[in-house]
């Protein structure tokens, strides 16, 4: 299970597994005791396996870029969508694609 947690989890449980009371750790991490008893109590639910481990060696926006431009969309419409440029967009899928056929 430790395995799946994220960093700040871990670090947040092992915080507490150490004896520190949630005041302290909600004070080295800036944030309310309440924060650290839901990051605590979160980090024991149980999730679905392999769903942090990645599947694609696209990142969110590359996939979204190169599904719209499968669709015909062009630079400029996917640009707007994303408050980008329609140069950023080009940029983006020439890299989607160059990590694709590697």
């Amino acid at each position: 299970m430790v395995e799946q947690l994220r960093p700040v989890e871990r670090r947040v449980r092992r915080g507490l597994e150490s004896g520190l009371s949630p005041d302290e750790v909600a004070l080295r991490f800036q944030r309310s005791p309440e924060w650290v008893r839901r990051v605590a109590e979160w980090s024991e639910l149980p999730r679905p396996e392999g769903r942090d481990a990645p599947t694609s060696p696209l990142r969110p926006v590359e996939r979204c870029v190169l599904r719209w431009r499968d669709s015909g969309a062009g630079h400029a419409d996917i640009g707007a969508r994303l408050h980008r440029g329609s140069d950023f967009v080009a940029q983006v899928e020439r890299l989607a694609r160059y990590k694709l056929a590697r």
